[in-house]
């Protein structure tokens, strides 16, 4: 196993400690008496995990549990944290941990503990909270930053989508784009294609079918990687016409609308800028209602000014770090630096446009004091005007394998990190969610 030999050890303050929750060989998960659940926030630091420091589990998050691992847990008897391997309730045969896929709206504040040995294959590309149990209940170590229910299942029954898509298949039987979205709708379950059909909140627009990054994960396609993507890319450029057909649909439909470029079965919509940008033109032709959106890596100022100047509302910028070694590390640019994207940032507040950030956030590293620093040296120079927390869908221990360095300090704590910015950047929203131009603030 990998387990260090100087792991840290947060003492919570109550002794309401929830259980672990483990699997046995079949599946079957239950807690572990006797024991407390311990949740990781770095390669070396485990919290115990509390009512304190918990919510109960939110609604449309997935329970998980995890082979080829072992699950890390506290002995109160004792006061050590310790890697469980035998099933106490069936001698000889192994337990494995169990984590959570958080529902949108929350972030997670704790991963789930477990090792592994060094050569196991890296889990599949979902984020993996901590989660445990308490008088008859999930908990789990999350925060939630968004209280829109836009991505809410239970708002996307089946038979809405289907008439949905039966109506839209009438009103545009030719646009590609329409075809590709229903397959994200009806085989990918993709929340913001349920949406487009049902005529609700936000519609996505891909389009790109290239990009110029190749992040360690990447949802659209991992090349010469032991991970496996998790939908397939677009495989088709939509043309202006189609991409503008499906917005002014949505637009004209839907009260506080937003379309987005930028999704996770696309490449870089940068790259598909000569179709984006007439497209947006066609729609500003017919209306000024509704934000157009563009999710981006950002990598391109002189594109990103050409759709500014098309009539682009508004960016959301990924960005997983804002130590450049760090961020070329997970994005491995092609043809771009991390330069770029600070320009283009700078470019989009000085045409006062609205600049958010998917700031994918990884406990422990995120929350690490070197990642503090560099992000408030940003924020400090560049106001922006939003925060999307967002979960960075990876292995955590092969994440922090694969950063430059590893940090030796204590991590800040991800609840205290978000009341610290809120302190020091007043104007600062946060959120999980791409706003309305309605709900738009902006900067003196």
């Amino acid at each position: 196993m990998n387990t260090t030999k100087t792991m840290r050890k947060k003492n919570s303050k109550s002794p309401q400690y929830i259980q672990p929750l483990v699997a046995d060989e079949n599946g079957e998960i239950f807690e572990l008496e006797g024991y407390a659940a311990v949740g990781r926030s770095g390669p070396n630091d485990f919290e115990i995990l509390s009512v304190q420091n918990t919510i109960p589990l939110p609604y449309g998050s997935e329970i998980m549990f995890l082979k080829d691992r072992t699950p890390i847990v506290y002995q109160p008897m004792t006061d050590s944290i310790e890697e469980i391997i035998e099933n106490p309730y069936a001698p000889g045969t192994l337990l494995f941990p169990v984590s959570v896929f958080c529902s949108p709206g929350y972030i997670l504040s704790h991963l789930s503990a477990f090792d592994s040995e060094s050569d196991v294959q890296p889990l599949p590309l979902f984020s993996y909270g901590a989660i445990g149990w308490y008088q008859n209940g999930f908990r789990i170590s999350a925060i939630q930053v968004d209280w829109e229910r836009r991505q809410d299942l239970r708002l996307m029954p089946l038979s809405k989508i289907k008439q949905g898509v039966k109506r839209l298949q009438a009103i545009m039987p030719d646009n590609r784009l329409r075809k590709h979205l229903e397959h994200c709708a009806l085989v990918y379950s993709c929340p913001a294609a349920k949406n487009f059909f049902i005529g609700r909140c936000e519609a996505p627009l891909p389009t790109s079918t290239k990009c110029n990054a190749r992040c360690l994960g990447c949802l659209s396609l991992q090349k010469n990687s032991p991970i496996h993507c998790s939908q397939d890319r677009i495989s088709f450029t939509p043309d202006p016409d189609e991409i503008a057909e499906i917005a002014l649909v949505h637009i004209q439909s839907v009260d506080c609308s937003v379309v987005s470029f930028g999704q996770g079965c696309e490449g870089e919509p940068l790259l598909a800028a000569h179709s984006i940008g007439p497209a947006i033109e066609k729609i500003r032709k017919k209306t000024n209602q509704g934000t157009i959106n563009l999710n981006t890596n950002a990598s391109r100022p002189d594109l990103m000014k050409e759709l500014f100047n098309a009539g682009l509302d508004s960016i959301r910028v990924s960005i997983n770090s804002f130590q450049a070694k760090a961020y070329n590390q997970y994005f491995r640019p092609i043809n771009y630096a991390f330069d770029d994207v600070i320009n283009s940032i700078e470019l989009a507040l000085s045409l006062d446009k609205h600049v958010a950030l998917n700031y994918l956030n990884c406990p422990g590293f995120t929350d690490s004091p070197e990642e503090i620093q560099a992000l408030e040296h940003f924020l400090h120079q560049y106001p922006i005007h939003l925060i999307q927390w967002r979960n960075l869908n990876i292995d955590p221990l092969w994440y922090y394998s694969q950063m430059f360095e590893t940090t030796q300090a204590s991590p800040y704590g991800v609840k205290k990190l978000l009341k610290r910015l809120k302190q020091h950047y007043p104007s600062l929203k946060f959120g999980y969610f791409n706003p309305p131009k309605e709900t738009f603030t902006h900067h003196d």
